[in-house]
């Protein structure tokens, strides 16, 4: 039940005033498949869903599955930290066409390990497509530990992990525990290659959203064998991706896009506008990239 492999884009959403802007949000979707991207998230984190309504989630998940029509696989952020309440929206996720979830760790009210496998375990039961399950302690206060994705890799529908803890330790554990039993995507932008190294499938990337098609070719050259060409890219893209997060994603990456000339509005609050000097940054690193 494998969803991708290759370079999955967790897109942001471009916001009008008062909503959605479905004229820009098609144009990301085909740049990124006319660039290479081999698998489209839509309101992951990047997205920015903990702002939008739910009406505002499931229109954008319908908008993409409809414009990519088939072409990539579309994945669907349907996380958080009320079970029911994921039940219910990857449900409907799976209603509107989607070919797999992403369901981060429950934040804030947080869970044990023993409460982490009965609650992805409950989702798992409600649904009937592959799940990508999402470690980023930096974000949830909470890790899911080597030993108890090995018990969740037993489910049939729990296919892949997008692993963001920055242990790399970590990862290889997780690597040796499961066998090859559940995909390895790398959350972070800046550890693709190292990950890559013990058997993961790709990534769930940021900087895809403006260079789309070096991110698939890190990738894609490491499975095909290219290993130089491989860690190449991902040294060329390190100062962009350390550009990308001198503010709390998404706000760079939605000023970068700007820059690039698509309408993506500005974050919704509580975030807020990159600041004039870390603009400036990251006006620099896109000159330097090539994207300016």
């Amino acid at each position: 039940m494998s969803i991708f492999k290759g370079s999955c884009v967790a897109l942001s959403t471009p916001f009008t005033s008062d909503g959605i802007n479905y004229a820009t949000f098609g144009e990301l979707i085909d740049f990124q498949i006319s660039e290479g991207t081999d698998a489209i998230l839509v309101c992951g984190t990047t997205g920015e869903p903990p702002t939008m309504t739910l009406k505002e989630r499931n229109e954008a998940i319908k908008f993409a599955v409809d414009r990519v029509n088939g072409r990539i696989p579309v994945i669907a952020g349907t996380g958080g930290n009320n079970t029911k309440s994921v039940i219910e929206a990857s449900i409907e996720a799976q209603k509107l066409g989607v070919d797999g979830l992403l369901i981060v760790t429950p934040y804030y009210n947080k869970t044990t390990q023993k409460g982490l496998i009965a609650h992805y375990t409950a989702i798992a039961e409600s649904v009937e497509l592959p799940i990508i399950i999402y470690n980023v302690p930096g974000r949830t206060g909470l890790n899911m530990t080597p030993t108890t994705l090995y018990e969740l890799s037993k489910i049939e529908n729990i296919v892949g992990i997008k692993e963001a803890s920055g242990n790399i330790s970590q990862v290889v554990e997780m690597a040796r525990l499961c066998e090859g039993s559940i995909d390895l995507y790398s959350g972070n932008d800046d550890m693709v290659v190292p990950l890559l190294s013990v058997g993961g499938k790709g990534v769930i990337s940021v900087v895809a959203n403006i260079a789309p098609k070096d991110t698939h070719e890190m990738v894609y050259s490491f499975l095909t064998g290219n290993i130089e060409k491989s860690y190449k890219l991902q040294f060329k893209l390190k100062p962009l991706i350390d550009a990308l997060f001198l503010e709390v994603n998404p706000i760079p990456v939605k000023a970068a896009l700007n820059l690039m000339g698509f309408k993506m509005g500005s974050p919704r609050l509580p975030l807020i506008e990159i600041s004039d000097d870390n603009l400036n940054i990251l006006k620099q690193r896109m000159e330097e990239y090539g994207l300016l």
